[in-house]
């Protein structure tokens, strides 16, 4: 075992005297047994996270039964909502490489022989995925569970993103104080990831097509006595992974990463789940392409729609109509589709273990015969202003807005484009511009949610689009493109526009486009400033002068590459 260099041997006799010491060792026999680290990312500071002290408990109590020795240890996390529309959120995604690292250090540190991630949110998932896939050891991950959707008092079905419209249909005057203090009380009623098909319970469905994680892990809800159960059967399905030393990459292939990419398109889930994709098929040294997306969004068709597409349907719903095994047995159906032979850390395929799944609710789950749409949820647009790519989900754009051409509204940044937005400057056919908030100009590549729910409470989600550099909420909905790439601070087309430019985006013909003459864009460029970085200290600095563009997962530059 890995972990016998710091517990076998006359030399290890200073490593088992400090492991004593811990009060984990209990009898001289678990320094026989294999040492299982168990990351835990809990914190008070998130909703998806605070309950997972219990759960890390079942966990613990399961791998000591099963035979190994069980050490916890934590992540940090931030959680995205409360991050979101200030300099907090420059944070979120830099935190995913911290994450990464910190399973990397106590993993190497410790010299363990199996891990299990317990994870929730955003991206403490991808950033504990890509630790694990560096350190190689066997793992499985265990998702602390989705919230529950909320209900007013009049019945109806509330989350997350009900709040954050309802403070643009505040400013719009639509609703009064009143009725936005409901919305905030009501709609996250319970621990657990937010109840829509935002990035973290997308991540955590992926999980399941990747073969990381048992079945069910992305859908049962966090309050379901089932979450206890599968929690259990992490635990114990650990040791056994240890035994036959099942590692991520025997389980990561290029076959599991379109398995996880077509079940995202038939979910239709976060834009932020192509960005973590990439990153995580680097730390396996797996190309991956986003040319990849739009074939498969050609192919699979849209068959599980959830918030923010749909406000009446949350993960729970999602659940009782089968899970992601029964999209995943769905979508076998198509020829090419699904590789059902990959395997998992079930130690069984992955054909195998949604085979005895089914549809239970056809509202919420289609069949291939009758899907949401002919084709998948998430698309790649190029063009022009997009020469390595922007990320939409398709699947919560309203049809009238799939072709929407008008004139760019340029903001610098995200506060000056919620002051605008707050002040009524956005009008009918607009194009509004979000820029310098890419992975490096951000820096960090802030999410937008606060303006685009603020286009949608103000009751222009289908009269105005929005592209930016930055990242989109898994919960945004309406005609808006992210990722745009190259970023403008690293000189993308985006850098270049001026107010009143002509834009069209084309969703169907995937392309993404200013109506400028060759010559004029050559121009611009010619007289475009260097960029000056926002942030010139600490943490975010460093991270701004190492990072990578969207269109390569926002990873880290190695330098010796």
């Amino acid at each position: 075992m890995r972990s016998d260099k710091i517990k076998k041997g006359i030399e290890s006799a200073p490593h088992r005297s400090l492991l004593r010491a811990t009060g984990v060792i209990r009898t001289p026999g678990d320094f026989d047994r294999p040492f299982i680290g168990v990351a835990n990312s809990f914190t008070e500071l998130i909703p998806g996270h605070v309950h997972l002290r219990q759960l890390a408990e079942r966990v613990k109590a399961a791998i000591r039964q099963a035979g190994g020795v069980p050490f916890e240890f934590n992540t940090i996390g931030v959680d995205d909502g409360i991050a979101m529309g200030h300099q907090g959120m420059r944070y979120s995604l830099a935190s995913r490489e911290l994450i990464a690292d910190s399973i990397e250090t106590v993993v190497q540190a410790h010299q363990l022989d199996g891990l299990v991630c317990i994870s929730s949110c955003d991206k403490i998932v991808p950033g504990m995925v890509m630790g694990a896939v560096r350190v190689n050891i066997p793992t499985i991950f265990l998702a602390g569970g989705p919230m529950e959707n909320g209900r007013l008092p009049s019945g109806e079905a509330v989350d997350l993103i009900s709040v954050f419209e309802g403070v643009g249909k505040r400013l719009n005057n639509e609703i009064d104080d009143a009725a936005l203090e409901q919305l905030e009380t009501y709609s996250c009623p319970s621990c657990g990831s937010c109840a829509g098909m935002f990035t973290a319970n997308s991540m955590n469905c992926l999980l399941e097509a990747l073969g990381l994680a048992l079945p069910g892990n992305g859908t049962i809800l966090a309050t379901d006595p089932r979450r206890e159960e599968l929690a259990s059967r992490v635990g114990q399905r650990i040791v056994r992974l240890v035994e036959e030393n099942l590692r991520p990459s025997d389980l990561l292939s290029p076959d599991a990463f379109r398995n996880a990419l077509a079940l995202d398109m038939a979910l239709g889930g976060s834009t932020n789940t192509i960005l973590h994709t990439l990153a995580i098929a680097h730390e396996a040294g797996i190309p991956l392409e986003m040319q990849v997306v739009n074939q498969l969004a050609a192919r699979v068709p849209y068959l599980c729609k959830v918030s923010p597409a749909t406000p009446r349907v949350h993960m729970a719903d999602v659940d009782a109509a089968g899970g992601v095994s029964a999209i995943l047995r769905e979508l076998s159906r198509l020829e090419g589709v699904i590789a059902p032979e990959t395997p998992t850390v079930t130690g069984q395929t992955l054909g195998e273990n949604v085979a005895g799944a089914r549809i239970r609710d056809e509202g919420v789950i289609r069949p291939l015969e009758h899907p949401f749409a002919p084709q998948g949820g998430l698309v790649v647009l190029f063009g022009n202003l997009a020469p390595e790519g922007g990320v939409v989900k398709v699947g919560a754009v309203v049809p009238g807005m799939l072709v929407h051409e008008g004139p760019a509204r340029i903001f610098e940044s995200e506060a000056a484009a919620l002051e605008g937005i707050a002040r009524g400057t956005i009008q009918p056919g607009d194009v509004v511009v979000i820029r310098y908030e890419g992975p490096k100009g951000g820096p960090g590549m802030p999410e937008m949610l606060a303006p685009t729910s603020a286009i949608m409470g103000m009751g222009l989600g289908d009269k105005v689009a929005l592209i930016t550099d930055g990242r989109f909420s898994g919960g945004t909905r309406g005609a808006c493109v992210g990722h745009v790439s190259p970023e403008a601070a690293e000189r993308g087309p985006i850098a270049i526009l001026r107010n009143g430019d002509r834009i069209r985006i084309d969703i169907p013909n995937r392309r993404l486009d200013v109506l400028l003459p060759e010559m004029e864009i050559a121009r611009r460029f010619a007289e475009l400033p260097p960029f000056e970085p926002r942030i010139k200290s600490g943490f975010l600095a460093r991270y701004q002068q190492q990072v990578t563009s969207a269109s390569r997962g926002a990873i880290l530059k190695n330098p010796w590459s």
